[in-house]
């Protein structure tokens, strides 16, 4: 939540998506996908499908790292995003072997920008 409230207040920006978009238009409960999307607002660039996106993913998912999730941290990359935030343990597991970005989980985060 403090994550959340440090976007809406501009202390941190939100990089949304393609990616986002397709994963939230594949979730079946409505009661999710609603306030999901409305994140979008709040975000500092929305990242499109990209050639460069997609040959950095490649490279990323050859790390173990799986294709959607590749993706994800891509859009990441490629927008010059710091972090990139997730709760997926496959992705935390992994993240050592990924370049150009620092992969954590939301703890993590505050922990590290607190300290």
């Amino acid at each position: 939540m403090k994550i959340q409230e440090d976007i809406r207040s501009g202390i941190y920006k939100l990089i949304w998506s393609y990616m986002l978009d397709y994963e939230n238009t594949k979730n079946p409960f409505q009661e999710r996908t609603e306030p999901i999307a409305k994140w979008r607002s709040y975000a500092a660039e929305d990242m499109g499908e990209e050639r460069e996106v997609i040959e950095l993913a490649i490279r990323i998912s050859h790390e173990g790292i799986r294709k959607f999730d590749s993706l994800h941290i891509a859009c990441a990359i490629k927008a010059h995003a710091d972090y990139f935030l997730t709760t997926d343990d496959g992705i935390l597991k992994r993240a050592a072997r990924v370049q150009g970005i620092r992969i954590t989980d939301p703890i993590g985060f505050i922990k590290e920008v607190m300290a």
